[in-house]
């Protein structure tokens, strides 16, 4: 992510922030996001300098001016008026992190031998807000090559309580 995503993803935070609409815009970018992934021409399109800037505004403005907030869409017109659209998704990426922070959310990456029912995942939630003090959100996944146990990522720390480590950790001590 570069410098230039993060500064216009804290100028845009700092206006929600303002006007108390930080889910509002965070919902807004999702929502053209997701209209970016499905066309991925459209980046190209609003990045091209052989369009002229007004026409690729009222592009915009056309395919986004009823569904997204107002901050929003003055968000993709500056990226776009300034040639820096390109950046949209780091952008996001970091506007979502800010978001995070502030509300105190996290995802928790869990890899598991086999897959958790859901007791498991609530009694794991509950486990990780209470340690952490954050609210968790959980993204499983099944990794057989764990052999037993789980591993679990979450911001930037990993608890690995896999059976495949306890053996490496055994093999390492016979080895000594």
């Amino acid at each position: 992510m570069t410098q230039t995503s993060k500064e216009f993803a804290d100028a845009l935070f700092s206006l929600a922030m303002d006007g108390g609409e930080e889910k509002q815009v965070l919902d807004g970018l999702r929502l053209m996001s997701d209209a970016f992934r499905a066309d991925p021409d459209a980046l190209a399109l609003l990045a091209s300098p052989a369009i002229a800037k007004d026409e690729r505004l009222q592009v915009l403005d056309k395919a986004f001016a009823s569904s997204v907030p107002e901050h929003v869409l003055s968000f993709a017109k500056v990226l776009c008026a300034r040639g820096s659209i390109r950046c949209w998704f780091d952008c996001v990426a970091n506007y979502e992190s800010l978001y995070n922070a502030a509300q105190k959310l996290s995802t928790a990456y869990i890899s598991s031998a086999v897959p958790l029912t859901d007791a498991e995942k609530d009694a794991l939630k509950a486990k990780l807000e209470k340690r952490l003090g954050r609210i968790i959100r959980l993204e499983c996944a099944v990794d057989e090559s764990l052999l037993g146990g789980m591993v679990i990522q979450v911001d930037g720390k990993v608890i690995d309580g896999s059976l495949k480590r306890r053996l490496h950790e055994i093999k390492e001590v016979m080895n000594q």
